[in-house]
């Protein structure tokens, strides 16, 4: 599995015990539950043109990593949105 940066730094902060690992508690387990159920619902359908080479693409690295290409065009368009993703400029 490839971890991102901040990723690796979390299991490099656990592995040399600067980071332990706690039980939530019932209330705080409400609370991400009721957050993972607002991100999980997508309630808005579209309909999108590709290039075939882009949509091929896609497909392929959709196979590479287990996942439907609606999924990875999905967690694509999230990423961008959040910052996660940038376009290059220059």
């Amino acid at each position: 599995m490839k971890y991102d940066r901040e990723e690796k730094g979390i299991i490099n902060a656990y592995e040399k015990g600067r980071m332990k690992l706690f039980t939530p508690s019932k209330k705080e387990i409400e609370a991400i539950k009721a957050t993972a159920k607002k991100t999980l619902v997508k309630d808005k359908r579209i309909t999108i043109r590709l290039y075939a080479h882009d949509y091929k693409g896609i497909q392929k690295k959709a196979m590479e990593m287990g996942i439907p290409y609606q999924t990875l065009i999905s967690g694509i368009i999230h990423r961008y949105i959040e910052g996660e993703l940038t376009s290059k400029t220059g």
